[in-house]
This record gives structure tokens, sequence and C-alpha cells, in this order.
């Protein structure tokens, strides 16, 4: 599995929403299944309204969990993936307890100082577990 955590400059919450969106358009494009995992549902609205309005000239099919829980793009909070091995962009601040379905993750950090600490305690988790995860400045 890989996983890498992506680290903005700024603290800016909606810097963080747009690398996401970045991200799951990327990982789309490459084919993989993506799941953004909320930390909320204000969150979850919020990015779903970001998506569509995102790139004017690219549309990133996305929809709500429990809604199309199959479509290239899914936004949930906990619920479990029901396509395997794909791509989880993780916007909470925990880590997801079903790492075990994804090839990737990727976790973005900004400069904010309860999310930047909860992100290295994330850090810490995976390796203890056992992973290896990388940083990526942005």
């Amino acid at each position: 599995m890989r996983i890498e955590f992506y680290v903005l400059s700024s603290a800016n919450p909606a810097d963080r929403l747009r690398a996401a969106c970045q991200l799951a358009a990327k990982g789309w494009r490459h084919g993989l299944p993506v799941l953004m995992r909320c930390a909320d549902a204000a969150q979850r609205d919020e990015l779903d309204q970001l998506l569509w309005r995102f790139r004017a000239e690219s549309f990133i099919p996305h929809g709500l969990i429990e809604d199309d829980p199959d479509g290239p793009v899914v936004l949930a909070l906990d619920e479990a993936p029901t396509v395997q091995q794909g791509l989880l962009i993780n916007l909470a601040s925990s880590l997801s307890p079903h790492i075990e379905h994804f090839s990737r993750i990727i976790e973005i950090v900004n400069q904010e100082p309860a999310l930047l600490a909860a992100c290295r305690e994330n850090f810490r988790t995976y390796r203890q577990r056992g992973y290896d995860p990388k940083r990526v400045e942005l």
C-alpha cells in the first residue's frame, strides 16, 4: 500500500479542499476508484459543491456514497468502500477504519495546528502498523 502525506504551506481549509479535488481528478483520470473521506457532513457538502464547479473545462464525476457507492469519485464519512484497491483521500483527522481496502492513501495536511498534530499522529500510527508513509511538499 502506498501512503502519502501531501503537505500544504498554508493553513487555509479551502486550499486543502482544492488540493483534494485536484488529487481526486488525477486519480480518476488514471482509472482509480476514488473515495474521499470527509471529516463531517458539512465538509462533505462543501466538497460536493466544489467538485461541481472545480474546473469549468472538465467535469469530475462524483456522488455521495449512499447515492452511488460504485461511482468513480465517492464522498463518504466512515462508510466502507464498495470498490476495492482504489485511492482514499482522507480529509478526516483520524485514520480510516477501512485502510486495508485501498491500494493508495493520501492524507492532506495544512498548517492549521490541530490538524497538523492529528496528521503527525496518523503518520506515526501508519508506521507502527508497518507501513512506510511518505511526505510530499505541495
